[in-house]
């Protein structure tokens, strides 16, 4: 579905507007499901976890549901001490009356700028204005955003118990990304009927193939989360491990989370191209992870990638200082279908065609140890100069 979203789900609602964090644009958006939903979350690993991260997993831990998700953009509301973690409270006591729900059922989350209270009157008027706003995920996609480009959502439609069955998703970052989550923030909706232990062991899996294989640039935020919510409305049997489907579920999930992330990717702050690492034949598949990561978010393989510079040297010093065991004799590397190393060996390549390759948006990087049968894809960009005039201004 390329014009998908949270909403194409049944029962689900979205949208977002100005509430006057940001000086202009659209500030404060909202997800709704019309009946409780099963949920799930995964978080950044930066040990200073921001005060809406905390509130929320607060909120899942009780019931494991939930039925609305607030987010505001411009302020992190990290590093704020305990009035920022009243205010996020507050944040989720007055979303929640307003939908007339208990308090659990709500998550908040915020993301910008880190160190600074959020201003809680604009944030309740905002709440208050909610009924005013046309519901439209366009709206919500714009509300979430900080430096990205551009908005970011997608849904997929699946059969499964003869049931017509929606995933829907959105989602934000653009800097401070980094793989193990980063600023970046998820919101997977489905009309799918899914056991919550198997949502959320599918969600952790799948995060670490898709948005956990990303990297901007090296830096992991304080205030990231990918959230997932299953509100049954489709009235398919219920989805366990052990449903004859499981897969089709699971595999629906994973192509949206993917989706998601190379969007992400693609939108890396000043970034023109998106780089995508395929590591092949490795001996195990955390070694396939770690050195298609540690390549991709290479600054001198990404400044490379930005000149079309051809410079497989960059590539193997990176694979190099990944920490894992090769053998140089059995790899080959290529720049899409060009190979620059063949059994651990230089091969002349026409530079005119490499410059070719290189000078187009999407870039793929292959890397074939030929020491095992395990594989994992990595992805990120290219470093330019307005990431540096981009991070250089951000907070003045």
């Amino acid at each position: 579905m390329s014009d998908g979203s949270v909403i194409s789900p049944q029962g689900f609602q979205a949208g977002g507007f100005h509430c006057g964090i940001k000086r202009k644009r659209p500030d404060l958006g909202w997800i709704y499901s019309e009946v409780p939903a099963d949920a799930a979350g995964v978080y950044t690993t930066n040990q200073f976890q921001a005060a809406p991260l905390k509130v929320t997993q607060e909120s899942l831990a009780i019931e494991q549901k939930l039925q609305s998700i607030l987010v505001n953009s411009g302020v992190a509301n990290s590093c704020t001490g305990e009035e920022g973690l009243q205010k996020a409270y507050n944040m989720r006591a007055s979303f929640a009356q307003h939908f007339s729900l208990p308090e659990h059922y709500t998550a908040v989350v915020s993301t910008g700028l880190i160190g600074t209270q959020i201003p809680m009157e604009k944030v309740k008027q905002g709440i208050n204005q909610i009924p005013f706003h046309v519901q439209e995920a366009e709206q919500f996609g714009r509300s979430i955003l900080t430096t990205d480009t551009f908005i970011k959502h997608i849904a997929i439609e699946l059969n499964i118990d003869g049931q017509k069955v929606i995933i829907g998703g959105a989602a934000k970052g653009s800097g401070m990304v980094h793989p193990n989550m980063a600023t970046m923030l998820g919101f997977l909706t489905t009309d799918a009927k899914v056991d919550q232990d198997d949502l959320s062991d599918a969600l952790s899996e799948i995060t670490q193939s898709t948005f956990n294989m990303i990297t901007v640039d090296g830096d992991t935020s304080t205030n990231d989360m990918v959230l997932a919510m299953a509100n049954g409305m489709a009235e398919n049997n219920p989805l366990t491990k052990d449903h004859p489907e499981w897969q089709v579920f699971k595999q629906g999930l994973k192509i949206v989370c993917e989706s998601l992330s190379k969007m992400i990717a693609r939108d890396g702050e000043g970034a023109t191209k998106l780089i995508e690492v395929e590591v092949k034949g490795a001996s195990t598949n955390e070694a396939a992870q770690k050195i298609s990561k540690t390549i991709v978010g290479s600054n001198l393989v990404k400044s490379a990638v930005f000149g079309n510079d051809a410079n497989w040297g960059r590539i193997v010093n990176a694979l190099g200082y990944a920490g894992e065991p090769i053998q140089l004799e059995k790899i080959n590397v290529y720049l899409g279908n060009i190979t620059v190393i063949e059994n651990g060996n230089p091969v002349s390549f026409n530079e005119e065609d490499a410059l070719s390759y290189l000078n187009q948006e999407n870039v793929q990087i292959i890397v074939d140890l030929n020491q095992g049968d395990s594989d994992a894809t990595a992805w990120g960009c290219d470093l330019t100069y307005d990431y540096v005039k981009i991070n250089a201004a951000y907070r003045t």
